[in-house]
């Protein structure tokens, strides 16, 4: 195993948080969403620009994540840039690393501040998995392949002559997206896998994504979610909230959901992330561009670790990535003060907390000599998380990295961590703080 490296990810120049948005975050109804994903990263970026004292043109450039983009949204990033009005100028690109695939950007960005390649960066992600595509299987298309190259009455009847039914059965993208091809397990089996692993029961993990609801209610009631920009659709519907919130959740509502990945398994629909549409954006910048400009500081990037880990066991990948982050700058699981770990699966999230409070695991699999330390779960996704919200993959890296730094301002706290598993077998950490914050 790698040993940890003591050198922080962005050594050269600081990195700031100036400001951030997203948009609600829609559920995914069985029905294309109102949004595609670059209508959504417009409508959370739009604001967040206008908003600022420089125009779109400064941008050096623009960087955002995105899993499923559209037949028409290839590098959907330079498609958002221009119509941002961005100007030709502006270089924009599009990342992938499934569920962090914002928080890549926002890496990928700090990363370029810190070297000097850039300044000012808009960064983020966005995802209207309802739009995911639904695509002929590999039988019709080499049947169209044949219908095409006839070009004789005689030739097309007899390609007519060998379609079949089966022909059409569609292949759901989606389900192909959430699905591992080097272990041949969906997302939800291996957060069984962690659920049988961990001991964790059905009860706890209802019990969790209970709590992620009535967490939920508690900051829209107090005007918690600031950085929510509301959405108008083509067809003139407005949507200011996350629609996947269920109020009158409980206990025993959630114990009567039937498992969905394995009939006598412990993941329901209920402690499992919804599939959902929408965008997060934040703008970094140098402390010289924040001289420049006289903008306001949210927070600081400090520093970034990617690990990787089984793809059976991905929803770990917290417990291998904050570690060597912490380590990397002498700091314990106690001195972070609020933590965002992305709530892909209720057996996920408790089976990254056991993880780091078992010896064996420590010691095993991350080197130490202790266990890593037990996590205050009161300082834990306090004001909801994706069991409640949602979690549009492309998209998620980017809101927990924004509420962090939105918690953090709330609480009076000086340093945070944002962290979440990503399908594939790797975890993501991101080390944030309030140093030099002005706002």
């Amino acid at each position: 195993m790698n040993t940890y490296s003591l050198r922080p990810a962005y050594p050269y120049r600081k990195v700031y948080v100036v400001d951030g948005s997203r948009t609600p975050f829609l559920k995914v109804t069985g029905q294309p969403g109102p949004l595609t994903s670059a209508d959504l990263a417009l409508a959370a970026a739009r604001p967040l620009l206008k908003r600022q004292p420089f125009d779109p043109s400064d941008l050096d450039e623009v960087i955002l994540g995105c899993v499923m983009p559209r037949a028409d949204e290839a590098n959907i990033t330079r498609i958002v840039s221009l119509r941002l009005g961005c100007g030709e100028a502006v270089p924009a690109w599009t990342v992938q690393r499934n569920c962090a695939s914002a928080m890549q950007a926002i890496d990928s960005a700090a990363s370029n501040i810190s070297i000097g390649r850039s300044d000012l960066v808009l960064a983020g992600g966005c995802e209207a998995m309802s739009h995911a595509p639904v695509l002929f299987n590999n039988n019709m298309v080499r049947w169209l392949g044949h219908w095409q190259k006839a070009r004789t009455l005689k030739a097309k009847l007899m390609a007519l002559s060998t379609l079949r039914p089966a022909h059409f059965s569609p292949v759901i993208g989606l389900l192909k997206g959430l699905t591992d091809p080097t272990v041949n397990l969906s997302m939800g089996q291996t957060a069984e896998v962690l659920a049988y692993h961990f001991n964790i029961t059905r009860e706890q993990m209802d019990e969790f994504a209970l709590a992620s609801h009535q967490k939920l209610i508690h900051a829209i009631d107090n005007h918690y979610l600031s950085e929510i920009e509301p959405i108008i659709s083509r067809e003139g519907f407005v949507f200011e909230e996350d629609s996947g919130l269920r109020k009158d959740s409980s206990i025993e509502q959630l114990a009567k959901l039937k498992a969905v990945f394995d009939k006598n398994g412990l993941v329901s629909a209920g402690n499992s992330a919804q599939i959902t549409d929408g965008a997060a954006c934040l703008i970094l910048a140098s402390e010289q561009a924040v001289d420049y400009y006289d903008l306001p500081v949210l927070g600081q990037i400090v520093d970034t670790h990617w690990s990787g880990l089984d793809p059976a066991k991905m929803g770990l990948g917290p417990a291998y990535a904050v570690p060597p982050l912490l380590l990397r700058h002498q700091l314990t699981i106690n001195d972070i003060d609020y933590w965002e770990l992305n709530e892909a699966f209720a057996s996920q999230v408790l089976a990254c907390l056991s993880a780091w409070q078992s010896e064996d695991f420590c010691r095993d699999e991350l080197n130490l000599t202790n266990a890593f330390g037990s996590l205050d779960t009161t300082r834990l996704n306090v004001d909801g998380g994706a069991i409640a919200l949602g979690h549009p993959v492309g998209a998620t890296g980017a809101r927990l990295v924004l509420h962090l730094l939105q918690v953090l301002k709330r609480k009076d706290a000086k340093m945070g961590v944002a962290t979440l598993c990503i399908g594939g077998g790797q975890g993501g950490a991101m080390l944030l703080s309030r140093e030099g914050a002005t706002s």
